[in-house]
């Protein structure tokens, strides 16, 4: 199934150098891959998985291993960010 995956600020660093610019990958995943499985997928370090959204709805982070995406998702994921 495709969806879609964009990684912010310092994550993007996880990504394909041809996709850094964008900070958006098109992936061909399994049929119900989850949250977890992405995050694996891409070495994603957990203290940096800070804010996760799909299709623009929040991910409590204990339903993120196990939350199945579907067809055409978009999984966006932000570090902690500080500022003022």
């Amino acid at each position: 199934m495709k969806l879609t995956l964009k990684l912010f600020a310092s994550l993007t660093d996880y990504l394909p150098e041809s996709s850094r610019y964008t900070n958006i990958v098109e992936l061909d995943v399994l049929e119900n891959a989850s949250i977890g499985q992405i995050i694996a997928t891409y070495h994603l370090p957990p203290k940096l998985v800070h804010l996760v959204l799909v299709n623009g709805k929040y991910i409590e982070p204990e339903k993120r291993a196990s939350y199945a995406l579907a067809e055409d998702d978009v999984l966006a994921i932000w570090p902690p960010i500080a500022g003022g």
